[in-house]
């Protein structure tokens, strides 16, 4: 198993929003990633933000693009507080902290089932004529727009473990230093940008961090028609 390389740079922005948008991080990660060009590298964004990000980076590294799916599970009456995150083939991390904030097994059951239904439906609608990229004996580089939590990131890199790659890294803009630490065991390279001691938020790090909807993923994997930007002409 290769040495575990981790890149992430303490604070080296001066601006408290050091990323105009996803575009600008992931040409910043492109230019981190760049020994990868070159070598067939099968790039894995997180839908649906990281997916503009996973396909710049994939140009510019002459790589494959494609999507992992993995979903966070949020906890009862809040779901927007992630106490873990699911994969295609069912497998759950779950945080240590989950059964504090109210997951029963009954809910996490309902939830994980829920949750499972969905991103069988996402593979379906964003990748309809083609199975999912093999990892397998390749450089797997999974990408997304940050990270707070870290479990979805967790269970993706676990889903991609499991198909045998031959490097699996890891390449976020942004992250607390208590997730990269996290995240280490999980992945052979990390590549983090900016990690900030008093994190607030993934979103709070970018000076544009506009929803990405259903469409605008199937249209930068190919798989329809390009959303249509209503401030531009026909």
């Amino acid at each position: 198993m290769p040495a575990l390389e981790n890149l992430s740079m303490k604070n080296p922005f001066t601006s408290e929003r050091p990323f105009a948008d996803r575009a600008h991080a992931a040409e910043l990660l492109a230019a981190k990633l760049v020994k990868f060009r070159g070598r067939n590298p099968l790039i894995l964004a997180i839908p649906r933000g990281a997916v503009e990000m996973g396909k710049i980076i994939a140009e510019r590294l002459a790589g494959e693009l494609d999507v992992v799916l993995v979903h966070k599970i949020g906890a009862p009456y809040n779901p927007e507080y992630a106490i873990g995150a699911i994969d295609e083939t069912g497998w759950t991390y779950l945080t240590p902290y989950a059964g504090e904030a109210g997951a029963t097994d009954s809910y996490l059951e309902e939830e994980k089932n829920r949750q499972l239904s969905m991103l069988h439906e996402r593979r379906t609608q964003y990748t309809p004529l083609k199975p999912a990229a093999d990892p397998a004996q390749r450089i797997a580089i999974v990408v997304d727009d940050g990270l707070a939590t870290g479990s979805t990131m967790i269970a993706a890199l676990h889903a991609l473990r499991a198909k045998n790659p031959s490097l699996l890294v890891c390449a976020i803009p942004v992250a607390p230093p208590s997730t990269l630490e996290k995240i280490r065991s999980h992945a052979d390279a990390v590549y983090c940008l900016h990690s900030p001691d008093r994190f607030v938020s993934v979103g709070h790090y970018y000076q544009d961090f506009s929803q990405v909807e259903d469409d605008e993923v199937i249209a930068l994997l190919g798989n329809g028609d390009p959303p249509i930007n209503p401030t531009m002409p026909n």
